[in-house]
Order: structure tokens, then C-alpha cells, then sequence
């Protein structure tokens, strides 16, 4: 225990439901440190079990006065790095949520989130959510901290978690994952029989995101997953071979994409987030279809 430990448990989502993946996690002992917390096709919900998740836009904002405190986070779509400032004792659960159930399940477009590091979750969730919270604390089983969690967010979006969502963008967002991220704006706006411009206008009100963005964020998504797999069994990535395969032009456009989603270069990544990649901290939803 002198070394520290981590724990992440993992519970299988209902298909088609608006839950992508669910990850449950434990830290004890460790030193702190500075969590990039990096863009997906996914809204982020998390809660806590012990302390809040404290974050920024930067480095100096995670670790300074200014730094957003919540025991229930709630991220929208973003484009660059979230930096989260981890004590190195913490525990939580954490949702991927598929963006276009953002307003069964939390009353508001997925666009509405855009911009803020996180949004505290009893904001837009209720008084519910931080009882849902209580009850989590209290329960030492992850499976029934799942099934809480899972049972909540069902009544909150049974009746149809893509409710209030245009059919054309519900579409597009459908043929992007498909195609995961490597379709044109001009094959899936006839697609969906709208002109690009009005496709766009409609894809940003409603996630916050053009369809381009998201087409690059699915990709990068599927890249890096591929990456961690290969330094998960032992082996260097060969980013040639995974642009290749994902459906960059070439390895440099992989790698501005690592930049920009990251703040790092490939290799710079992977040594930062090595300990969390051994552990198994970094299967959130990836093999899933956004």
C-alpha cells in the first residue's frame, strides 16, 4: 500500500440506452497529480465518493483558487484538454453519455454545456442527484452503485432519451459513429437532405460541435484507444499503421490531432498516463459506438 493503488471496475450499459460506459474508480495512497481530462464524442457525468473533483481550463487554474469544486460534474463537449487536480486518495462514477440524450436527461442541449470546465450536477439534475450521491457513498458494492446509478438515469430518460431532437441530427450523428468520424460533411449532408450550412447550424445548436468537429473527435477516439491497446499488451504503437487504419491522411495529421486533444505529442502522452493505462484506466467507452 506504500506505492499506492488504483482500482477501476467497469459495468456493461444497456444497449442503445444513453449510457456509453460506465467506469467506477478507486485511488488510495497515491502522490497528487495533474489529470488531463481529454475531449470524447461523450458528455461526462460523474459522482463522487469521497472528495470533489477540482478542476481548470489550465494547469495554474486546476491548482488555484479559481479551480471548479463539484461532488457531481457534469461536462459538456469540449475541443481541448480539462485539467482535473487529483489528490491521490479519490473514488467515483463515472458516465459517458451519448450528447444527444443531454436533454432527456439533463433538460438542456448538450450545446449548453459548452464552454465551462464542469457544471455542478445538481444545476441541471436536481436535489435527486445529490440524493442519488448519499446513496452511493453508503453502498460498498460496485454492482449496486451501478444499478443505482443506471436506475436513475433510466426514469429520467424512459420515455425516449433523444427526445426534442431533430430527426436529421439524430441521423447525422448516427451515419458519423458509423462511419466512425471518416465520412465527408458533403456525403452526410445528403444524407440526411440538408444543405452543409444548414446541417451545421442545426449539429452546433444542438451539441455545441460541427459535424466536422465531432467527425474528428470519433476518429481521434478510435485512434487512441487503438494506441492504448498496443501499450497495454506490451508493444510500441506504430502510429503509421493506426493513422492508416483510422482514417488519417498520415501519421502527422494523428499526431496534430494528439496535440490538440492532449496538449501532448503521442509519446509525451503515453509516459504521462502510463501508470493509468496499466491499471486499465482509460476503457471509457471506446469500444463502444459513439
Amino acid at each position: 500500500m506504500s506505492n499506492g493503488s488504483q482500482e477501476f471496475v467497469r459495468a456493461t450499459p444497456r444497449p442503445g440506452g444513453p449510457i456509453v460506459s460506465a467506469v467506477g474508480y478507486r485511488t488510495r495512497g497515491l502522490p497528487p497529480a495533474l489529470h488531463r481530462g481529454l475531449p470524447s464524442p461523450y458528455l461526462t457525468v460523474i459522482f463522487t465518493l469521497d472528495e470533489p473533483v477540482v478542476g481548470g481550463h489550465t494547469p495554474e487554474e486546476a491548482r488555484g483558487p479559481d479551480a471548479v469544486r463539484t461532488d457531481i460534474v457534469v461536462g459538456g463537449l469540449h475541443q481541448s484538454p480539462e485539467f482535473i487536480s487529483q489528490s491521490g486518495s479519490e473514488g467515483g462514477v463515472q458516465l459517458a453519455v451519448h450528447p444527444l440524450a443531454a436533454r432527456a436527461l439533463l433538460g438542456v442541449p448538450a450545446a449548453e454545456l459548452a464552454g465551462p470546465v464542469a457544471v455542478e450536477g445538481t444545476d441541471v439534475l436536481g436535489r435527486t442527484a445529490a440524493l442519488v450521491r448519499e446513496q452511493l457513498v453508503e453502498l460498498d458494492d460496485w454492482r449496486a452503485r451501478f444499478d443505482l446509478v443506471s436506475d436513475y438515469v433510466t426514469r429520467r430518460t424512459a420515455d425516449d432519451p433523444l427526445t426534442g431532437v431533430r430527426p436529421e441530427v439524430a441521423e447525422a450523428w448516427t451515419w458519423l459513429a458509423r462511419h466512425r468520424g471518416a465520412g465527408t460533411l458533403r456525403g452526410l449532408a445528403a444524407h440526411v437532405a440538408l444543405s452543409e450550412r444548414r446541417l451545421t447550424t442545426l449539429f452546433r445548436a444542438e451539441t455545441g460541435l460541427s459535424p466536422k468537429q465531432a467527425a474528428r473527435l470519433m476518429r481521434f477516439q478510435y485512434a487512441k484507444a487503438a494506441v492504448v491497446r498496443a501499450v497495454a499488451a506490451g508493444a510500441p504503437p506504430d502510429l503509421s499503421r493506426v493513422a492508416a487504419e483510422h482514417g488519417y491522411c498520415d501519421h502527422s495529421h494523428l499526431v496534430r490531432d494528439f496535440r490538440q486533444y492532449t496538449g501532448l505529442s503521442p509519446t509525451g502522452w503515453l509516459a504521462e498516463e502510463c501508470r493509468n493505462i496499466q491499471a486499465g484506466g482509460h476503457r471509457n467507452g471506446e469500444d463502444s459506438e459513439p
